[in-house]
């Protein structure tokens, strides 16, 4: 097994970016979905769920500045203010996460065996990681156990993770197909790649070599 791909999406719920190599700390990937759109007076988290069309704002990470970048621009430019209002309502705005990601796990892995077992685009199912070489479905065996990718990098696998609506938007045009959720639902127990906790940190590149370990 490999490390096929690798992915990073400093604001959540939009679309992200894909790298070559990122540093893997015990948070996660360094710049990953560290900025949330909010809305309202009580400062309600807004996501893809209910606001689809974030996904057609790209988000990278300007690593000189160590901040996110909204389709090449400052993330609090008003450029991106403007742009985040019509995506996700004229109350939306974007706030930084003090404390750094707030996601309770801080990375999504899947395997090209489950992705072709699903049949879609694996975008949809927004991974940090992309597994290569997987025989079929055999991540849905893998929680509680865990994975070495790399020289360093260790994850424990904690478990399937339950999917919601943002499969169902395309990544590209966003539009909205039930099916893909359905599909999930019953040929796969409503679940698809697998959350992951980093317990040994360093650096991952695109074809670094993956094991399944037991400890």
């Amino acid at each position: 097994m490999h490390v096929q791909e690798l992915w990073r999406y400093p604001v959540k719920s939009m679309a992200g970016e894909r790298l070559d190599e990122i540093e893997a700390t015990l948070a996660g990937f360094v710049g990953d979905r560290l900025v949330q759109v909010r809305r309202g007076p009580m400062a309600r988290i807004v996501t893809s769920r209910t606001s689809p069309a974030l996904l057609g704002l790209r988000a990278t990470w300007d690593a000189s500045a160590r901040e996110p970048l909204v389709n090449g621009r400052p993330w609090q430019s008003s450029e991106v203010a403007a742009l985040v209002r019509r995506a996700a309502g004229e109350d939306a705005r974007l706030e930084r996460h003090e404390e750094g990601r707030f996601d309770v796990l801080p990375l999504l892995i899947a395997t090209d065996g489950a992705v072709r077992a699903l049949g879609v685009d694996h975008r949809r199912l927004r991974p940090n990681i992309v597994v290569g070489g997987v025989d079929g479905l055999a991540e849905r065996a893998w929680p509680g156990r865990f994975l070495r990718l790399g020289r360093s990098v260790v994850v424990q696998v904690a478990k399937l993770r339950q999917r919601c609506v943002m499969t169902t938007y395309d990544p590209d045009t966003q539009e909205q197909d039930v099916g893909v959720l359905r599909r999930i639902v019953e040929e796969f127990d409503g679940r698809m790649a697998l959350d992951c906790a980093v317990v040994e940190a360093g650096r991952l590149r695109v074809g670094d070599p993956v094991e399944l370990v037991s400890a």
